[in-house]
């Protein structure tokens, strides 16, 4: 399965792109069985802050149930279809993202990130950034209205981050978030099994969750086989440089 010239433009233009029923309902139900058990085992209250900045139910975090959503569906061969055939390892975890309904009334605006920075309780080394090439967010419940826990983007932000680091470096962004003009953003509605594939410099962020239900995701972080840790500041400065998909798309257009 490839992405279609519609589908790379759009991630081209906005740095995300949705695709609907990438992953097999099976495998969407055998994935929420598995974390409803663990959660059913019982959370511990002082952990919650490190689950939710990093992932919930980490025993599962590694297991076939979790990872398989990537590396056996569709989602790996689209994901080829942007980094280039051949240059995305399977991966060997993924991040249960869960957000849990919360009690706030008018709900807060959602904020904006860059993946890869430190914070106390994110795991990510203080002095370093920890980028990688591309997000894939596989979702396993029905996301349907805003403000029930929605992946936020920001659209084209990836190119205006881009811009940024070129003129200041890709260093700056150790300093926090670049204080940059930013469009409105897009809280994405999903069904279970849709993909979302979004640029690793694209502004996102999660909205608040006023629903009554719990929204389940996984969250898979590509890195590039050309990647080069010790040359990070590379992409961030060429977003495309990762992204034949894309280079070919510019060529022929």
């Amino acid at each position: 399965m490839n992405l279609t010239y519609a589908q790379k433009k759009a991630f081209y233009e906005n740095g995300f792109i949705k695709i609907p029923g990438v992953v097999p309902q099976i495998m969407v139900d055998s994935a929420l069985k598995a974390i409803n058990h663990s959660i059913g085992e019982g959370l511990s209250a002082e952990d919650m802050v490190i689950m939710r900045a990093q992932s919930y139910c980490k025993e599962l975090v590694h297991e076939p149930v979790i990872t398989d959503l990537f590396n056996k569906t569709a989602a790996w061969e689209l994901s080829e279809s942007l980094l280039g055939q051949g240059h995305v390892p399977a991966v060997s975890g993924g991040q249960i993202a869960l957000r849990f309904p919360g009690l706030q009334d008018p709900p807060h605006k959602p904020g904006s990130h860059l993946d890869g920075m430190y914070t106390p309780t994110n795991g990510v080394p203080q002095g370093t950034i920890q980028n990688f090439t591309m997000l894939v967010g596989v979702y396993l419940n029905s996301v349907r209205l805003e403000n029930a826990g929605n992946l936020t983007v920001w659209p084209g932000t990836h190119h205006t981050f881009e811009e940024y680091f070129r003129e200041h470096g890709a260093e700056a962004l150790l300093e926090g978030m670049p204080k940059v003009d930013m469009p409105d953003p897009v809280q994405i509605t999903v069904e279970p099994g849709d993909v979302v594939f979004a640029h690793y410099q694209l502004a996102h962020g999660t909205a608040p969750n006023i629903s009554p239900n719990v929204r389940y995701a996984i969250y898979f972080r590509l890195t590039h086989t050309d990647f080069d840790r010790s040359q990070w500041q590379a992409p961030m400065r060429n977003i495309w440089m990762h992204y034949p998909g894309i280079r070919e798309l510019l060529l022929g257009s």
